[in-house]
């Protein structure tokens, strides 16, 4: 996926408007949807940490790994 220019904002006014029109119009609701969703990716990226910094590594990681080791 490549990152979109800063003079291409077009995918972000697109995205605006998805998440406007998610919300019925309602900016507020919006802002409020917004925020939820950061918190929970934050959230979730927390989890990711705390279980790599137990030795945990996660399932698509291991796959990848597994792969590589068969084709060597």
């Amino acid at each position: 996926m490549s990152v979109p220019t800063l003079l291409d904002n077009s995918h972000y006014e697109q995205a605006c408007d998805q998440a406007i029109a998610m919300c019925d119009g309602n900016l507020r609701s919006t802002i409020k949807a917004l925020i939820m969703a950061n918190e929970y990716l934050e959230a979730e990226l927390e989890e990711l940490k705390a279980a790599i910094s137990a030795g945990c590594i996660p399932e698509t990681s291991r796959s990848k790994m597994r792969s590589k080791s068969s084709a060597a």
